[in-house]
């Protein structure tokens, strides 16, 4: 069940939140809740839930005895424990396939043949990164002392499970809604914001990403040897504005889910495609990812504290382990190792020239905007040698046919020219730079003009939002192309 489905707008969501708001006990909420959620795992393919089961009871039971363990050795053999089979969990589904794939092609080449391995094809249960993670970060916390280990086995289930966040993040830390498990009150400013929230996440994903979807699947399905420069420059230009608004928009639904449940997730973007360098966009991107890396990994592993050539190495294994959370995938790979790449060039200095001169930032800008546009060929293409093509394209290093199914006019119509107008402009904060104007303005104008200003303000938000939400509800019925690109990580 996603949330662009009429099922989970128009039936799941208005149940659930009718009951949660009859039933005014927290604890009964987090019952109907963890139930809500484990049903909405369960759509899809129902043997995934013994999994997420599993891993609910596993990790509450570690928990447990790490709170429970006065000794410290003993606390960090449950801890590695714990860490190891949550791993192991992750691996087996996610991992276990490609490395035995890799083994037997390393095999092959050594002239080994006739290896079998013996290993059906694993189904990968759907969001289980990113409850693994979850999982993962609330253990360590109890060992570090950051939290109390949480008593209740539904109230951590729920943490766990919660299906605003549960298939496709943000990786919510435990200590961010300890609190609300406990105690949560809804009012009715906070399910406001709940639901502009839910319909801006909405119609980022229905009326831009799955617009702009259509010329990239067109285009990187071409053979390599009728990729054009300009096609290869359209399709990546699109999937840039594809993955951001895909994933923003459901992490936009999520958080505004949050909010009519009376929950408070954290911000996973903040307008990535403004950065300046690398690492300022990994500071805007995927923030609860970055984050989860760098708290749990480059900081325990010495951070920047240490030797250059050290902080180097994690920084390298950071980025690499980061694309391959993010798929099993030499793609997925490459993709995290170039970022890492440029980040290791950055704190060496590729970037001081430009620092040094204000007007030549808009370089800076430039520079790490082609970077990530070049990375998301790896992670976009289905293999290697598609991305191989695809750079060659783009450099215009390869002759093409003349048909003319291969002109940019025929991927384009007005509709993908106004979705790609929209993405663009909602890739750079001017809603908030507008809204800080009118906060200025309003402070030095009178009392009466202010009220004015708050109706009209008021009434154009109520009617744009109106205007997305129909015009989503026409895409789900006109049954339009509805993928989630990080359902599968």
């Amino acid at each position: 069940m996603v949330f662009s489905s009429p099922v989970f707008l128009f039936l799941f969501l208005p149940l659930v939140f009718t009951w949660h708001w009859l039933v005014q006990e927290t604890k009964f909420r987090n019952l109907l809740l963890l139930g809500a959620s484990l049903f909405f795992y369960a759509w899809g393919e129902p043997a995934f839930v013994a999994i997420m089961l599993a891993s609910i009871t596993f990790n509450y039971g570690m928990g447990l005895a790490i709170a429970k363990i006065a000794k410290h050795g003993h606390k960090s053999a449950i801890l590695t424990t714990a860490i190891f089979f949550n791993l192991a969990f992750l691996f087996y589904f996610k991992y276990a396939n490609f490395f035995l794939n890799n083994f037997a092609s390393i095999l092959k080449h050594l002239g080994i043949n006739g290896f079998v391995l013996g290993l059906t094809e694993v189904k990968l249960p759907i969001g289980i990164s990113f409850f693994t993670f979850q999982a993962i970060s609330y253990i360590i916390d109890v060992y570090r002392c950051q939290i109390k280990c949480q008593n209740n086995i539904l109230n951590l289930g729920l943490y766990i499970a919660l299906f605003p966040q549960l298939i496709a993040g943000p990786i919510v830390r435990y200590e961010d809604i300890e609190q609300q498990l406990q105690k949560r009150q809804i009012n009715f400013e906070k399910f406001a914001n709940g639901i502009q929230r839910f319909i801006i996440g909405l119609g980022k994903k229905m009326l831009i990403a799955n617009t702009v979807a259509a010329p990239v699947d067109k285009i990187f399905a071409l053979p390599s040897g009728e990729l054009s420069f300009p096609l290869a420059w359209l399709a990546v230009s699109c999937y840039t504005l594809q993955i951001y608004f895909d994933f923003s928009g459901y992490s936009d639904m999520a958080v505004g889910l949050g909010k009519m449940f009376g929950f408070d997730f954290c911000e996973n973007f903040r307008y990535p495609y403004i950065s300046a360098s690398i690492r300022e966009f990994w500071r805007r991107w995927h923030i609860s990812l970055s984050t989860w890396f760098r708290d749990y990994l480059f900081i325990p592993l010495g951070g920047s504290r240490i030797s250059p050539v050290r902080t180097y190495f994690n920084l390298v294994l950071v980025f690499f382990l980061c694309g391959l959370w993010h798929g099993a995938s030499w793609n997925f790979v490459v993709w995290g190792l170039f970022h890492g790449l440029f980040a290791i060039w950055e704190r060496l200095g590729l970037l001081e020239p430009l620092e040094k001169r204000q007007w030549l930032s808009p370089l800076r800008h430039l520079y790490t905007l082609l970077v990530v546009m070049v990375g998301w060929v790896f992670f976009r293409a289905d293999r290697l040698e598609d991305a191989g093509a695809f750079f060659q394209a783009m450099a215009n290093l390869t002759s093409h046919s003349n048909h003319t199914a291969y002109y940019l006019g025929y991927y384009f119509n007005t509709e993908i020219w106004l979705a790609m107008g929209a993405g663009i402009m909602a890739s750079v904060p001017i809603l908030p730079y507008f809204r800080q104007f009118y906060h200025n303005f309003s402070r030095n104008c009178t009392e009466k003009t202010a009220v004015i200003g708050e109706i009209i303000i008021a009434i154009s938000t109520t009617t744009s939002l109106a205007a997305i939400f129909l015009a989503c509800a026409a895409k789900l019925a006109a049954g339009t192309y509805n993928p989630f690109i990080y359902f599968r990580f």
